[in-house]
């Protein structure tokens, strides 16, 4: 492989600077997964998306420590899970997530999902604020959270979310949920980026991929990545590590953007935020 790309940055409201591209770890399994990590930051990557209810945690943390990288060089995301929505079950979990990474600070730490009929998350939120002014970790922000859920968290709480992680893809391009979070200065994360390969057989984006030389895949993330959203796609295979990297050296035109963009169907992968409430 050539040399790793220099990948840009977003900063984020608190003046904290997160690498565009990222690692993903969600759905691999714990004993693939120290391997996978260790292979992406051999690549190139320099941001980790975990969560403790990925179960991977303890894995993520040794690969850190087994590539040799410094932590400071490498910016690592964990999240609240479900069950832990009350304050003082929140600021446990934290620490549980610090303790199976065997690290002494978090990046980023996020709410996985707002649960609205589980709990308060606006509790929540006041947990995250005192873990975020404990030192231990540089932003705090959410995960599929809707306007509504934000909205309220602009009214009862004091600090704004860094970050909404958010399912974005070609099929549910979420522009007004990401424009709202760009008003207020939160950043947007996309998960399932390509709509777990469900575009990948789309014509539009096949022609776009044949026109400009690059896989489906490539020309999808770096829709993401001209539209402004942080991306973290996931794979065991070295190979496509490796591709989705190789996002930087190219450019879609506005054309091209277009009519991804006009893809939109509102199309969820995942749960709707609205309604989903489980708690493992």
């Amino acid at each position: 492989m050539t040399s790793a790309p220099t990948i840009p940055d977003i900063t984020l409201n608190n003046g904290v600077a997160i690498p565009q591209l990222g690692f993903g770890v969600f759905q691999i399994d714990p004993k693939d997964t120290e391997a996978a990590v260790l292979a992406a930051l051999e690549t190139g990557y320099r941001h980790i998306d975990t969560a403790e209810m990925y179960g991977n945690e303890k894995e993520v943390g040794r690969a850190l420590r087994a590539s040799g990288l410094d932590r400071s060089d490498v910016f690592v995301t964990s999240k609240l899970n479900n069950g832990y929505h009350a304050y003082g079950d929140a600021l446990a979990a934290f620490s549980r997530s610090l303790g199976d990474l065997a690290m002494e600070y978090l990046d980023l730490f996020l709410v996985h999902w707002p649960m609205p009929a589980v709990g308060d998350y606006t509790e929540t939120w006041r947990a995250m604020e005192e873990i975020y002014r404990s030192g231990r970790v540089k932003a705090i922000g959410v995960s599929n959270f809707q306007i509504g859920h934000l909205d309220r968290l602009f009214q009862e709480t004091s600090v704004v979310p860094a970050v909404n992680q958010i399912e974005v893809h070609p099929y549910l391009a979420q522009d007004e949920l990401r424009a709202f979070g760009a008003d207020h200065g939160i950043a947007t994360e996309a998960w399932s980026p390509i709509a777990q390969g469900k575009v990948l057989d789309n014509a539009v984006i096949k022609a776009i991929a044949t026109r400009v030389e690059r896989t489906p895949a490539q020309v999808t993330l770096r829709w993401h990545i001209q539209r402004g959203d942080i991306v973290f796609p996931k794979s065991v295979t070295r190979s496509r590590v490796e591709e989705n990297i190789r996002l930087f050296d190219f450019e879609l035109t506005r054309d091209d953007m277009a009519q991804i963009t006009a893809l939109d169907r509102g199309e969820r992968i995942g749960p709707d935020p609205d309604t989903f409430n489980w708690v493992p």
